[in-house]
């Protein structure tokens, strides 16, 4: 059995245990206080994509958290997206250190995805201690490796992905939420920490998949045209990065 096969399936394990405790995540998570002015935005890092416009105060109210975590079957659905997850990023990376700051973003990627796509919000209370927790693996990481390129690009793969994010919440903030900045900025660590292809795939795919799948699933009135939540395509470019993101890069430079 090769490192490939051993780190997928340890992976999956590790992170399959912790997706069923995705719905207690989400429980725990506490309400965002109630405003109508459109500073909420910013506050409630509500992602309002592509021209959307706040309605102030005429929107539906929000799925409570508690809700979403008592939905049916959602504790062996988050166990099986994690598991799912974490076998493709131990495939893809390999019996390496580097798995270490992947291990626990993994599930609570899982439950991001959740919570933005019922709710159009990416709570602080989750992205912040997730932050402090990776930035804390990637330092273990590079004690044990002694790898500073690898933790250098991580710092790069923060400023490069949360900076983009940022500039582009600035400009136009009704077109993305200030969660989608701290998301971008998180999951830069993440990527960057692994290479840069790694990074490019998982930053630009996330445009890509926003763009073309939130347009599909717009026809399709999956979800709503001037509304939909970008967090879950930025996971899944993300995963995408981890898998393709060096041989793409490879390719782009090989021609």
């Amino acid at each position: 059995m090769n490192d490939q096969v051993v780190a997928a399936v340890a992976l999956a394990l590790v992170c399959g245990g912790l997706g069923l405790v995705v719905p207690a995540l989400i429980a725990w998570i506490p309400e965002p206080e109630p405003t109508t002015t459109d500073d909420t935005v910013a506050e409630q890092d509500a992602p309002v994509v592509a021209g959307a416009e706040e309605t102030e105060g005429a929107e539906e109210p929000k799925e409570p958290y508690a809700d979403i975590a008592r939905l049916p079957g959602l504790v062996w659905k988050a166990a099986l997206a994690s598991a799912a997850a974490g076998a493709l990023v131990g495939w893809s990376v390999g019996a390496d250190w580097d798995l270490l700051p992947l291990a626990p973003l993994v599930p609570v990627s899982v439950a991001l995805a959740v919570v933005d796509w019922r709710t159009r919000l990416l709570p602080t209370k989750v992205i912040a201690p997730t932050y402090l927790l990776t930035i804390a693996l990637t330092l273990v990481t590079w004690v044990v490796t002694r790898d500073t390129d690898d933790l250098v690009r991580a710092f790069w793969g923060w400023l490069l992905a949360g900076g983009i994010f940022f500039v582009l919440w600035f400009v136009h903030p009704r077109g993305l939420g200030y969660g989608d900045v701290r998301l971008a900025g998180l999951l830069g660590i993440a990527l960057g920490h692994l290479g840069w292809g790694e990074l490019l795939v998982g930053v630009y795919g996330g445009f890509l998949l926003g763009g073309v799948g939130g347009g599909l699933l717009s026809l399709l009135r999956v979800v709503e045209r001037k509304a939909f939540p970008f967090g879950p395509f930025m996971l899944v470019a993300a995963l995408l990065g981890v898998w393709i993101g060096e041989p793409v890069l490879d390719g782009l430079v090989t021609g």
